[in-house]
């Protein structure tokens, strides 16, 4: 393996080992938790223009797994992990990771401390990284420019290019809103019996109300959510139709903005399979898959909001329903594949809230 070097915009530097595609890179680098589902993340697009970082230390230990993909294939610019499985076992397996990032043109490093560097990005938050062949001379010089660097990600890099339609002979009719995502999210939808018409980020409230659809399911993403002006206006349009709406993670932000609430960035985001969040009503505790660098500020929801989620930890947004209309977003992932299901009744309280919840699996 080749040596390569990760620095962060603080001048801190972490020799590494490659794996998969060879070259540099300049990209916003965060952390996940999880530890299981590396294949689900690796082709998760809300990581879109990301270097994400496995604090699990062994990963790739079960190869790679076509139907466990997310989406067709990896969105993140970079992958980091401590140790790289070059031998998996797994009887679905089809290859190894390394083979597969390098075949899809995504840069890996291993054999580096992801711990002492998580520590990093939990103390300073998110930050700005680059992946070189060579130390740079000038470090001061380098991390400087570094850090002034606006890198950011949209829904336009990662949204469908054309409306498609899933299981055409479904009893309910549900718009995917695509904004990158999740295919697990459709799956879900599917096995409840409904068809899915997936619409690129920039459809229209006109045309997705033309659809005439049962509920309007808003899906993940990558991006800040504020930056999506259009997206929210033609969302605040199609509430208005009172058509039932489910948000969900990056989705949610969107409903939110769009009835009148802000956004603000985290330090470090919520990402991985381990987040616990809380049931206000109730009061009861949720372990969930979590995937987001925004939260929605809670004390500027509108009167017709009630925040229905909070996370334990920081006591963050993470669910609101709405009175007013039929709608009502999570911040986490209730599909969660890979990672709990423990909120997978969502889709239950969607399906009922369009009039209907026949086909629920077992």
């Amino acid at each position: 393996m080749k040596t390569a070097y990760l620095v962060l915009q603080n001048g801190k530097v972490f020799p590494a080992k490659r794996f998969g595609k060879q070259g540099e890179i300049t990209a916003e680098l965060v952390f996940t938790t999880g530890m299981e589902g590396y294949l689900e993340t690796v082709t998760d697009p809300s990581y879109h223009g990301q270097i994400v970082v496995q604090t699990f230390p062994l990963i790739g230990n079960y190869g790679v797994i076509p139907h466990d993909f997310e989406s067709k294939g990896p969105s993140l610019s970079a992958y980091i992990v401590r140790n790289i499985c070059d031998l998996p076992s797994n009887f679905r397996s089809e290859g190894t990771l390394a083979e597969y990032l390098e075949e899809q043109g995504v840069i890996g490093l291993c054999d580096l401390d992801t711990r002492a560097l998580t520590k990093i990005i939990r103390e300073f938050g998110v930050m700005n990284a680059a992946i070189v062949d060579e130390i740079p001379e000038d470090m001061e010089s380098f991390a400087r420019n570094l850090a002034n660097q606006a890198l950011s990600s949209s829904v336009d890099k990662v949204t469908c290019k054309e409306a498609y339609v899933q299981n055409p002979d479904g009893k309910k009719h549900v718009v995917l809103w695509d904004f990158g995502y999740k295919k697990n999210m459709g799956d879900e939808l599917i096995k409840r019996g409904c068809k899915l018409t997936v619409v690129p980020a920039h459809t229209s409230a006109e045309e997705i109300l033309k659809l005439n659809p049962d509920g309007i399911l808003l899906s993940n993403g990558p991006g800040d959510p504020s930056k999506n002006k259009c997206i929210i206006e033609n969302i605040g349009k199609v509430a208005q139709s009172k058509t039932p709406i489910f948000g969900i993670c990056l989705g949610h932000q969107l409903l939110a903005l769009a009835k009148g609430a802000t956004s603000t960035k985290l330090k470090y985001g919520h990402r991985g399979g381990n987040q616990p969040v809380r049931y206000t009503p109730t009061g009861r505790l949720y372990i969930t898959s979590q995937n987001h660098g925004y939260a929605i500020n809670s004390e500027t929801l509108p009167s017709s909001a009630v925040l229905s989620f909070t996370h334990v930890n920081d006591n963050t947004c993470e669910g609101v329903e709405y009175i007013n209309i039929p709608a009502f977003s999570v911040q986490f992932h209730p599909e969660a594949c890979g990672g709990p299901l423990d909120t997978n009744f969502l889709f239950d309280q969607f399906m009922s809230l369009m009039g209907g919840n026949e086909n629920a699996p077992e």
